[in-house]
């Protein structure tokens, strides 16, 4: 359940006293909602963008257009980039990223609907991971969103 999940993320923050930033493609803003469902969310949430095109991440996030031209804009290099930059912009502790394909439609014989790179940037600490979800497009943005908030408490958790 990600109820059960988002709160457990939302605990950990204010407990942590850590500041987040997320950066959002596929997921088009559900982690987002996640973290925020609780009250004093302020206390951590900087910043959410929902960087949906190519443009935005480079415009906006500041992702190198050469990375999206070598990699595609679904690609680990990609993911690490978003987060990386959302945390430097925002001046969070924490900057996360989701960036994937949600289809239907979109997909490659490389890069499946489903495919899905999340990745958690901290001052001197990168993660990144690759997933594979099966399902709908919702089922894929909510299995998005809880694989960020898993990879968030397990970050946080000592």
């Amino acid at each position: 359940m990600i109820n059960g999940v988002a709160k457990l993320a939302h605990d950990k923050l204010i407990a942590s006293a850590k500041t987040i930033a997320i950066a959002e493609s596929c997921s088009g803003g559900q982690l987002a909602s996640e973290l925020i469902r609780y009250p004093e969310a302020s206390r951590f949430f900087i910043l959410g963008i929902v960087a949906y095109s190519n443009k935005s991440k480079v415009e906006i996030l500041g992702v190198p257009r050469k990375l999206i031209s070598k990699y595609g804009a679904v690609s680990k290099q990609v993911a690490a980039a978003m987060a990386a930059n959302i945390r430097k912009k925002s001046k969070a502790d924490l900057g996360i990223s989701i960036t994937g394909l949600a289809g239907p439609g979109g997909e490659s014989a490389k890069k499946p609907v489903g495919l899905v790179f999340i990745c958690l940037d901290a001052e001197n600490k990168n993660i990144c991971r690759k997933f594979n979800f099966r399902g709908s497009r919702q089922n894929i943005r909510e299995k998005a969103a809880k694989a960020a908030l898993r990879l968030l408490c397990a970050h946080l958790s000592p």
